[in-house]
């Protein structure tokens, strides 16, 4: 199911926008497949992150991959999507193969009221 969605190359990276991965995280509700990674700086995280993101900072991310369960469809989100496609980079070099890029990050996110804390 997933080999065309999450390729083996970065160029294969999925991508998509803030609206699709809250439906994505609230089809997954208490599921536990799906999970989400906000990987900005400890301080950006603090100052509000979308409901239910980890924060695993890309500065650390490389050291911290054990911490991504390679079972679970995860979606990574920054401020605007170019770190959390970095971070897509480093996962899928480490053999995670369900990676998935939110494109606008936590910018567009807020733009259209999504969840936050």
């Amino acid at each position: 199911m997933f080999g065309k969605l999450f390729g083996g190359n970065a160029a294969e990276i999925m991508s998509i926008n803030p609206r699709q991965a809250q439906e994505r995280l609230a089809a997954d509700a208490g599921k536990g497949t799906v999970i989400l990674i906000d990987v900005r700086e400890p301080w950006e995280y603090r100052r509000g992150h979308a409901r239910g993101a980890r924060n695993i900072p890309l500065s650390q991310l490389g050291r911290r991959t054990q911490e991504v369960p390679a079972d679970c469809e995860t979606l990574l989100i920054c401020q605007s999507g170019h770190r959390s496609m970095q971070a897509a980079k480093i996962l899928q070099e480490a053999g995670r193969t369900r990676i998935v890029n939110i494109t606008g990050g936590t910018t567009v996110w807020k733009m259209h009221n999504l969840p936050m804390e």
